[in-house]
């Protein structure tokens, strides 16, 4: 009887051991190590300065959009909308992409710079990985919006970096997965 409890023992022992070795579980591993998330992220209200350009550019982790203020940016929002709105006159702006990003700053555009084409698309997103579209949505009492389209929904962070001068720039990565290859919980 002894015998059989051990032979029995030794069975159950191999096999939990050999269970363990083939078949390892997900484990949470962020794409990149990013661990970003996408709820709503901003600070203050209205700023000094003026928006002076909008830029985007491509990482092996993420897509980037800049907006250039010529002032330090103290009021600024980032959050996934339904529908990107036109400032002022709360008209749908449209914006490609399976998700649309807000992107406020708390200052206002002068209609005459360089880079300011009027409602519709402000960056070239052709051969992005994540971006789908960038897309101006106004400029009112103060406030400028921009619509950014991206893939799906995707982790983002958004924050303010000094400079050049004494400007400023506002910096929103997306990335362009939520977990790492063969990984399905992050």
């Amino acid at each position: 009887m002894r015998r059989r409890f051990a032979g029995l023992g030794l069975v159950l022992l191999l096999l939990s051991g050999l269970t363990l070795l083939a078949a390892p579980a997900a484990s949470a591993h962020p794409y990149c190590g990013q661990v970003w998330g996408s709820s709503a992220k901003g600070a203050g209200d209205l700023s000094a300065g003026t928006l002076t350009n909008v830029r985007a550019g491509r990482h092996a982790c993420f897509d980037r959009l800049v907006l250039d203020i010529d002032a330090p940016l103290t009021g600024w929002s980032v959050s996934y909308v339904d529908a990107v709105r036109q400032d002022g006159s709360g008209f749908v702006v449209p914006v490609a992409g399976g998700a649309r990003l807000q992107v406020v700053v708390g200052v206002p555009v002068v209609p005459t710079d360089s880079f300011f084409v009027g409602p519709g698309k402000i960056v070239d997103t052709s051969s992005y990985r994540t971006f789908r579209d960038v897309a101006w949505a106004g400029s009112f009492e103060g406030s400028s919006t921009v619509g950014l389209g991206v893939r799906a929904r995707l982790p983002f962070r958004a924050f303010v970096l000094a400079g050049p001068g004494s400007g400023s720039r506002l910096v929103v990565d997306v990335g362009h997965r939520w977990c790492a290859p063969g990984h399905s919980t992050c």
